[in-house]
């Protein structure tokens, strides 16, 4: 076979040319000039490419009009955001890969506002000088927590390092074995520790740790005591575990500060809408806790942050840590945090303005009426190769939040009706649901695809639902 002549390749057009004609002066219109001229010139160089690999059939049908076509597509595809909302339908309602809690509409509509402009940020509009961005939530905050002082940095790992940095640097800080924890992205205690210049005395074993464990570790270069709540796993069994106000006294015994690390944490009862109790802020600092931090963005259903509260010394300190500027807020989470604190203050009115609460108290008949009004919908927009049924099922609160709690709902199974090749089938319509305008991401399990309809609001099902007219399975 021969290679590609010249006069093959002198049937593309230039890119000149091409940003001649009326089809570009309206790409040039909506996508820029430079947009649209690396778009046509990419689209060449495939071309060109096509040729060389002497695939010439394809060029001897071109046509001007199928350049621009692939030019606009790519364009478009550019234009469309990287980060983008989607249907979490997976069935754990604080995803970690999905950006965890949805933030209430007063939060969303303050973020705007100081979005738009400028802001007192730093500014004390009572004295006219510098201020700090904290006062923004300081004093609510530590009403309701029953805090001296509070600070805020970008997320809880930050809270954990800067306290450690902040109070234990090339000391030691005593915790038990069995609160060793990993969170996702292998973060881990010990690791945290020694990056934040503090050496980990660890006491007792996996499942049983004494208060003799922690007091016989206790000497000269002991700088903290520290419980860490094991919120993502659970140990059962033969265990024996040291509270709270039994570790306050000793530290404060030794004169040393005591530190709780609630991880997802939360400043309210979670029993009061039928959910398993979480350890609340406001239990560590009246246990005797110092200092306890938290998460803004899991169970307390706001941005994402890390709370720090507790003794006004201690948060001083803290605050002078050169570190904390690394790790500071910025006005966007800070108006949405004051926003979520502020509804906070209105607890009877709490799981009808904060989204995670409201959808974590769903009632499972509320999810039924649901799952009935979008099923039919549903098997419209898919051809006989799959079914579609209701199904019980039971979501998860968060990975990292109750991990082994377990809350009644309804999913829509999709499973495809073919004996062979389920997987391929079931892959394929994932990838379908992915594509939607809204993506739409459930899971699959047991060879079928599993939409948890928990999180599927009134508010949202219209634009769930209008958008199934463009599912296309390959």
């Amino acid at each position: 076979m021969t290679g590609p002549t010249d006069s093959q390749f002198s049937k593309l057009p230039s890119v000149d040319k091409l940003l001649r004609t009326a089809e570009a002066a309206t790409l040039i219109e909506t996508f820029g000039r430079q947009s649209v001229t690396r778009a046509l010139r990419e689209d060449l160089a495939k071309l060109r490419k096509d040729i060389a690999k002497k695939d010439t059939g394809r060029v001897e049908k071109i046509l001007l009009a199928d350049i621009f076509s692939r030019a606009a597509t790519q364009l478009e595809e550019n234009l469309s955001p990287s980060l983008k909302p989607v249907f979490n339908l997976t069935g754990t309602v604080l995803h970690t890969n999905l950006g965890r809690a949805p933030l209430p509409e007063e939060a969303l509509e303050a973020i705007a506002a100081v979005s738009r402009g400028a802001s007192n940020l730093e500014y004390n509009l009572q004295t006219g000088k510098r201020g700090d961005r904290d006062t923004h939530l300081e004093v609510t905050l530590s009403q309701l927590i029953g805090a001296e002082a509070v600070t805020i940095v970008n997320n809880n790992a930050a809270a954990v390092l800067l306290i450690l940095n902040s109070l234990a640097l090339r000391k030691e800080v005593v915790v038990s074995r069995g609160e060793l924890i990993e969170i996702g992205g292998a973060f881990r205690i010990p690791d945290i520790m020694s990056r934040a210049g503090a050496k980990l005395r660890e006491v007792g074993t996996t499942n049983r740790t004494h208060l003799k464990d922690f007091e016989e570790a206790i000497g000269k270069r002991t700088a903290m005591l520290m419980q860490i709540h094991t919120s993502n796993y659970e140990i059962q069994g033969f265990t024996k575990a040291v509270g709270a106000s039994e570790l306050a006294l000793l530290a404060h015994k030794y004169d040393l500060p005591f530190a709780v690390d609630l991880g997802s944490g939360t400043m309210t009862d979670l029993q009061r809408y039928g959910l398993p109790h979480e350890p609340t802020a406001q239990e560590a600092l009246a246990s005797g806790a110092d200092l306890v931090s938290f998460s803004g963005d899991k169970l307390l259903g706001g941005p994402q942050a890390g709370i720090i509260a507790g003794r006004a010394d201690l948060i001083s300190k803290i605050k002078k840590n050169p570190m904390k500027r690394a790790m500071r807020c910025d006005k966007m989470t800070i108006a949405a945090l004051e926003t979520i604190i502020r509804l906070y203050d209105d607890p009877h009115r709490l799981a009808e303005r904060i989204p995670t609460l409201r959808l974590l108290a769903r009632r499972k008949d509320q999810i039924q009426e649901t799952a009935q009004r979008v099923s039919s919908a549903i098997n419209r927009a898919l051809s006989d190769q799959y079914s579609v049924t209701l199904e019980k099922c039971q979501s998860q609160i968060g990975s990292g939040s109750l991990p082994a709690e377990r809350l009644d709902s309804v999913a829509l199974v999709i499973r495809p009706t073919a004996k062979q090749g389920v997987g391929t089938g079931l892959k394929r319509l994932a990838d379908a649901f992915r594509n939607l305008p809204m993506p739409v991401i459930g899971r699959i399990q047991e060879n079928a695809l599993w939409m948890d309809l928990r999180c599927l609001e009134a508010s949202n099902e219209k634009t769930f639902l209008n958008q199934l007219e463009k599912l296309k399975i390959q």
